[in-house]
C-alpha cells in the first residue's frame, strides 16, 4: 500500500512521469502498430465469410474497436477528472488535454466505419437511435472538453471546469453500453459478453488482437502528447533546459 501511494503521487511529478514515460513511447507504438497490422490483415482478408452480411462485416474489425476505446478512453478521462479535482494533481489535467483529441479521433473512427457498415446493412447510413445517438453526444463532449480548455484562459479554472465536464459527461457510457438491452433498435445487441460470444473463434481473433492493438496504440499516442505537454508546460524549469539544450557530446 505505501509503494502504491508513493507511486501515484511521484507519477504527479511532471518531470517523474516524463523520465518513466521515456522507454514505454516507442515500444508501445512498436507493439500497437504491429498488433492493429497482424488483426486487420487477418480481419480483412483471411477470417471467414460471414453468413448473412457477407464481407460487409469485415468493417467489424475498424467499427467495434475503435467504438470500445472510445468509452474506454472517456472513462479513464472522468477518473482522471475525479483525481484533478480530489487531489488536485496536474498530471491528471495534462492527461485529459491529451487523451480528449485521441478519444474525438476514435469516436470519429466509429462513427464513420459505422456509417460505411450501415449503408448496406440498414440501406441507410445513419438512424437516430439509442446506439448511434449517444456516440454522437461522446464525440461532442469530447470536442466540448478541447473547446472549453481554449476557451477559459486561466489553467487552473480551464483544468477544473475540464474535469468537472468529464466527470459529469461520464454519464452516457452506461447509456451507450446498455441502452439496447431496454429499447429495440436497427444498432444490434453486443455480440461478445462475458462469458460467451455469438462470433466464431475464427472471426474472434482478429478483432480480439485489432482491440489489444488500438489500445496499445492509442496509449503510445497520449503518452507521446503528454510528454509533448510537460515540455510545453513546463518549459521555464531548469530540468527541461537541460533535456532540451544540454550540449551533446561528440560521437
Amino acid at each position: 500500500m505505501n509503494w502504491f501511494s508513493r507511486t501515484f503521487h511521484r507519477m504527479g511529478s511532471p518531470r517523474f512521469f516524463y523520465e518513466g514515460s521515456r522507454n514505454w513511447v516507442i515500444a508501445l507504438f512498436v507493439f500497437g502498430i504491429a498488433s492493429v497490422s497482424l488483426g486487420t490483415v487477418w480481419g480483412l482478408f483471411y477470417a471467414p465469410v460471414e453468413r448473412y452480411q457477407g464481407e460487409t462485416y469485415r468493417i467489424l474489425y475498424v467499427h467495434a474497436p475503435a467504438a470500445h476505446l472510445a468509452q474506454m478512453i472517456y472513462i479513464a478521462i472522468a477518473i482522471a477528472g475525479i483525481v484533478r479535482l480530489v487531489w488536485r494533481m496536474k498530471m491528471a489535467d495534462v492527461f485529459i488535454c491529451c487523451s480528449a483529441p485521441i478519444g474525438a479521433a476514435y469516436t470519429a473512427l466509429a462513427l464513420g466505419s459505422g456509417i460505411i457498415w450501415g449503408m448496406p446493412t440498414w440501406n441507410t447510413g445513419w438512424v437516430w437511435d439509442v446506439r448511434t445517438t449517444p456516440v454522437l453526444i461522446l464525440l461532442f463532449l469530447f470536442f466540448g472538453l478541447i473547446a472549453l480548455r481554449q476557451a477559459i484562459p486561466r489553467s487552473d479554472r480551464a483544468a477544473d471546469a475540464v474535469a468537472l465536464l468529464a466527470v459529469v459527461g461520464v454519464v452516457i457510457i452506461p447509456v451507450i453500453k446498455y441502452a439496447l438491452y431496454f429499447v429495440t433498435a436497427l444498432h444490434q445487441n453486443a455480440s461478445i459478453e462475458i462469458g460467451k460470444s455469438a462470433i466464431d473463434l475464427s472471426m474472434l481473433w482478429p478483432l480480439f488482437i485489432n482491440l489489444v492493438g488500438f489500445c496499445i496504440f492509442a496509449a503510445a499516442a497520449i503518452l507521446a502528447a503528454m510528454r509533448v505537454e510537460i515540455l510545453k508546460r513546463s518549459r521555464s524549469a531548469d530540468w527541461v533546459r537541460t533535456i532540451c539544450f544540454a550540449p551533446r557530446s561528440p560521437e
